[in-house]
């Protein structure tokens, strides 16, 4: 049985997160927005957010604004301008 403390197990690299459903490891623990937006890419008339459990409103990633990554995070995507009724 291995130790995930050990020195010397080599430890999984990157943190597994999702983006509309599909998965990304990325190796670093910050990201800009903007660097998150290109892993997909996300088109400019569309925005990022990341879904929050429970009562708390989901975040809307800014381009210029850094983020913390932690394992499993899911990011959705939305249209940036929503017109009910619209043509």
């Amino acid at each position: 049985m291995s130790n995930l403390n050990d020195p010397n197990v080599p430890k999984p690299k990157g943190h597994p997160i999702f983006i509309d459903g599909t998965k990304y490891t990325v190796e670093a623990d910050q990201l800009t927005g903007a660097q998150l937006r290109a892993l997909v890419p996300v088109p400019d008339n569309r925005d990022l957010w990341l879904e929050v459990h429970g009562p708390k409103d989901d975040i809307l990633i800014r381009p210029e604004k850094e983020y913390e990554i932690k394992p499993g995070s899911q990011f959705y995507t939305a249209p940036s301008t929503i017109n009910p009724g619209g043509i």
